[in-house]
Order: structure tokens, then C-alpha cells, then sequence
């Protein structure tokens, strides 16, 4: 078996796979840039090839797109720390096997690895779109899936059903889809299905003809027509009323319909990308959505997490919302101070990336300085913060295991650890302004053990009082 190729030039990520790869057995071979791989190729290509996309030289998709030209069975896994949209729809309409975020789970990495060393040949696609802006940023393993999805439905038709809490950006994950598709030159059409009235929403969606109803002075075209050769989303799908539910079944079965009023069959040609913030198997069972629309609806679904779900995206979402708000504004762009940042970093927000872009337009509105501190927040977030800290030091200790066990560090057990306990000591011995029994016993160990620690984790005592 040939070897699996290794390229970035970020010399501890090359040892981490070395080592890793080392473990299991699996021959390798490691390149500093896409330039060596390149060069390399001329003696024969790899088994599997992993590679960074942003390196000095030529980039990883460059490199990714002439191994797909000239050795198409090769499966290339793409690593990144530019954990952005536009990244892995790129890689995967270039051919890509899988799309590896840093930081990464070692074994998470040498499970893709062998997956790739199975796999035969995958079908290369030629387009390499990379755009300046993200529409969709986010770094979350979460969000990862989605972009992921996004990536693999680029060449594909199928209708698509979009679930997630209101505000959790359905929408712009449909616009992605339909402009990473095969459709992206024809009409995106949107619709929110629950924001208008039944007899309306029937107009709205398949159009009317002159004289149908009081008040339709002229013919209109619905939105299926407006859609034809492109996508039309239908956002709320839950709750459509249900004999709109029975004419969109028969317009997803065979493309066809009439407009109200109307005599004469139309048919279109639309991907269907619908989206709700419901349980729609429970409505099914409820008897208000209709089982066969469901299943119609329901050929690929996504599911967009809350944005509690990826708090580690908020220190990128704030200072992209801030910019973008200021733009719109005319004004200078405001910075958020790191400890409102990471303030930010543990609500809720209950409305999600909706209410999170809300906050930043009314800061930049509303905050007196350029330099935004907790204390320019607004009250209702200041006060849900100070509910939630009791168990922040818990999310910030997972948050730093994560960051850790992604960068493949070992003994993170005993080095934290320690951290832990010289921190707690160090706090007493402040406390009792060096006493060791009164710190002893504030932390509920014996004279003897606070003193050992002391020594073992070389702690510096405060002059005593």
C-alpha cells in the first residue's frame, strides 16, 4: 500500500499525524507545502492524501485540484483553520473525501484516515468557488456538519427540509444551498408560509388569474412560476393550512398545479427547500401536517443547532455582526472588550443568531464609547449573565479539555490538574493572608497535605499578616 501524504506547513500538526499514523501502523510521507506534494507526484501518487488549504505557495485546494485531474481515485482529506463555508463547499465541488477543522480529535483524524485508505474512488466535480465574505460563519463541530451538508448537496436537486429554533439562520443556509447548486443562476424565491392568511398564502404560492376574486384586477404569477429553474423556499412549512398542504403535495409529485381561478395546468421546475422550527413528526401525529407531505418534504433534512449549541462561535459572529452594522450605519466599526466577549460567550440567547445580531446593531447604535464593555450591554443580558456564572469556570474548564485534547496534548488529566489545585491554594493562602491551617481548613485538607502541595506544585506564599 502507498503511503498517506501529509502536507502543512505547520510543522506540530505534521507531528501530530506522524505520530498518530505512526501508532497505527500506516505508512506516511510528510511535505512542509503544496509545492513538495507537487513535485513529488511526478515519482507516483499517494494512497490517501491530507492536506492544509492555506500554505505559503500554492494553496491546498490548487493541490487538491491537480491530484483530482490527474489521480481522480485518490481520496484527499482538506484540514483547515479557516473554519468558514466557502472552505468546504470549495473543497467538496473539488473532489474532496472530507473536510477536517482544526483544531481537531486526533482519533477522530486517524478514523478518517483509515475511512479514506477504503475508500475506491469518489467522482470529481471541476468548480472552485472561494469568495471573499463567508455567508455562514461558524467554527462549532456543530456548524461544521452543516457546512459539510452544504458541500455534498452542491450537485444535487433533492428537496430539503431545514429544522432548528427560530433564528438559528435556516434561511441563510437555504440561499447557500441554492447558490452553491447547479441553480445558482436561476430565481431564489423565499415565502414565510405562516405570515400571511390562508386564501392569500394560495395566491401567493401558485398565482391567480384576472377576475378570480374580488379585488384580482389583472393575472398573477405565484411564486412556483417566479421559482421555475431555481429554488423556492418555503420557510414555516409547520403551519401551512392543510388543504394548501394537499396542492403542495401535488406540485412536489409532478411539478404541476393551476392558479387560482384558473383552468389551464402549469408545470415548473423547482427545488423545494422547505424549513420550520417544529416537530413535524409530532404534528403528524397530532393529524395538523399531512404524513405524506412530511415524507415528501423529509428526503434530506438538516438541522441548524442553537446557538448555545456553538457558544465558541460568538468571539467570530460579534465582531463580523459589529463591522457589518457599522457599514450599514456609515459609521466607524466598535470593538467589544475580551471580557464582554467572553461575557457574550456564555448566554443563552434564546433568539439565537437573529438576537445576536439584533444586540451588535443596537450596540453600535447605543453604546457611548468605540471600546464596548459589559456594562454597556443591555440590562435583560446583564442580569441573565449574572444568573449563569455560577457554572461558567465548568464550561470554561470543557472548553479548555476540548482545546487541548484537539491539539493531541496527553496527560491533560495531571496537567490541569495541578493547575487546579495550585489555583485553590493560592486563593486560600490570599485569603488568610498566608496562614496555612485557616487555608487548610477553608478548603478541607490537613496541615500536612496543604504543605506537601505547596511544595510539589511550587507555590509562592503571600507575606503573612
Amino acid at each position: 500500500m502507498k503511503p498517506v501524504w501529509i502536507v502543512d506547513d505547520d510543522r506540530s500538526i505534521r507531528w501530530v499525524f506522524e505520530k498518530a499514523l505512526s501508532r497505527e501502523g500506516i505508512a506516511f510521507e510528510s511535505f512542509e507545502s503544496a509545492q513538495d506534494a507537487l513535485d513529488a507526484l511526478h515519482d507516483g501518487p499517494p494512497q490517501v492524501l491530507v492536506s492544509d488549504i492555506r500554505m505559503p505557495g500554492p494553496s491546498g485546494l490548487e493541490l487538491l485540484q491537480v491530484v483530482k485531474q490527474k489521480f481522480p481515485a485518490i481520496p484527499v482529506i482538506v484540514m483547515t483553520a479557516y473554519s468558514d463555508l466557502e472552505s468546504a463547499v470549495a473543497a467538496f465541488q473539488g473532489g474532496a473525501y472530507e473536510y477536517l477543522p482544526k483544531p481537531f480529535d486526533v482519533d477522530h483524524a486517524v478514523d478518517l484516515v483509515r475511512r479514506a485508505l477504503d475508500e475506491s474512488q469518489r467522482e470529481a466535480s471541476a468548480t472552485d468557488t472561494v469568495e471573499e465574505t463567508p455567508e455562514i460563519l461558524g467554527q462549532a463541530p456543530a456548524m461544521q456538519e452543516v457546512f459539510r451538508a452544504i458541500g455534498r448537496l452542491s450537485q444535487s436537486s433533492a428537496t430539503i427540509l431545514l429544522t432548528g429554533e427560530s433564528g438559528s439562520g435556516k434561511e441563510l443556509v437555504a440561499r447557500a444551498l441554492h447558490r452553491h447548486s447547479q441553480r445558482a443562476n436561476k430565481p431564489f424565491v423565499a415565502i414565510n408560509t405562516a405570515a400571511m392568511p390562508k386564501d392569500l398564502l394560495e395566491s401567493e404560492l401558485f398565482g391567480h388569474e384576472r377576475g378570480a376574486f374580488t379585488g384580482a384586477q389583472a393575472q398573477r404569477r405565484g411564486r412556483f412560476e417566479q421559482a421555475d429553474g431555481g429554488t423556492l423556499f418555503l420557510d414555516e412549512i409547520g403551519d401551512m393550512p392543510a388543504d394548501l398542504q394537499t396542492r403542495l403535495l401535488r406540485v412536489l409529485s409532478d411539478g404541476s398545479f393551476y392558479r387560482v381561478g384558473g383552468h389551464q395546468q402549469l408545470k415548473v421546475n423547482v427545488r423545494v427547500i422547505a424549513a420550520t422550527h417544529q416537530n413535524l413528526e409530532q404534528r403528524v401525529r397530532e393529524g395538523s401536517f399531512r404524513e405524506d407531505l412530511f415524507h415528501r418534504l423529509n428526503v434530506i433534512r438538516i438541522r441548524l443547532p442553537a446557538l448555545r449549541e456553538r457558544r465558541e462561535d460568538i468571539p467570530v459572529l460579534v465582531p463580523y455582526f459589529m463591522s457589518r452594522s457599522a457599514q450599514q450605519l456609515g459609521v466607524e466599526t466598535k470593538r467589544v472588550a475580551p471580557e464582554a466577549l467572553e461575557y457574550l460567550s456564555r448566554l443563552d440567547f434564546p433568539g439565537n443568531v437573529r438576537q445576536l445580531e439584533n444586540l451588535c446593531h443596537w450596540l453600535t447604535v447605543m453604546a457611548p464609547g468605540q471600546v464596548i464593555s459589559i456594562a454597556d450591554l443591555p440590562a435583560e443580558l446583564r442580569e441573565t449573565g449574572a444568573a449563569t456564572e455560577s457554572v461558567d469556570w465548568i464550561a470554561a474548564l470543557e472548553l479548555e479539555v476540548e482545546r487541548r485534547l484537539g491539539r493531541g496534548e496527553t496527560g491533560v488529566l495531571d496537567t490541569l490538574g495541578r493547575a487546579f489545585e495550585r489555583s485553590l491554594i493560592q486563593k486560600a493562602l490570599s485569603r488568610t493572608g498566608g496562614r496555612r491551617i485557616e487555608a487548610a481548613n477553608l478548603l478541607g485538607m490537613g496541615r500536612n497535605t496543604i504543605t506537601r502541595k505547596i511544595q510539589e506544585l511550587g507555590i509562592e506564599e503571600p507575606a503573612r499578616d
